[in-house]
């Protein structure tokens, strides 16, 4: 007999995901309080929710809006709204000038920024800047470490 986890409350800071009672992909993801789902687009899944890659550039994207946010409200800026627009393909590694791998292929995210308010330039290049320091920028631009057990 195998104990599930489904149901129960997860612990702060982790999420579960489990197979949902319909679709062949589609994903019931638990995290605290909050439950959704994730899925494939037709015609391999059913289309019930974002994909695998939507949740990735979303936790990009929300982290980047939050800290450009807070910091503006730290410094009391007039940053009436930021907006994040997120697009994940793959390269060829040879067209990344700065990047360190040469051959094959590569991940890239494109992500755009849009600020609105009355900010003048050297504020909006300092919110870019800070936008590069959003925790999850900077945990998919380290060495990350996942390690895998079977329970």
């Amino acid at each position: 007999m195998t104990t599930s986890t489904i149901g129960a409350t997860p612990s702060e800071g982790t999420v579960t995901v489990a197979e949902a009672d319909t679709g062949t992909y589609t994903q019931q993801i638990t995290a605290g309080r909050h439950q959704f789902l994730a899925d494939e687009p037709q015609p391999v899944g059913d289309d019930a929710g974002p994909t695998p890659y939507d949740l990735l550039l979303a936790a990009l994207g929300s982290c980047t809006s939050m800290t450009i946010r807070l910091y503006a409200n730290k410094k009391g800026w007039p940053l009436e709204h930021v907006e994040v627009s997120l697009r994940h393909s793959r390269i060829h590694a040879e067209d990344c000038a700065e990047c360190e791998t040469k051959t094959g292929m590569i991940n890239h995210i494109d992500r755009s920024i849009t600020l609105v308010g009355d900010l003048d330039d050297t504020q909006r290049e300092r919110l870019l800047a800070i936008a590069e320091r959003c925790p999850v920028h900077q945990t998919l631009t380290s060495e990350i470490n996942i390690s895998t057990s079977l329970v």
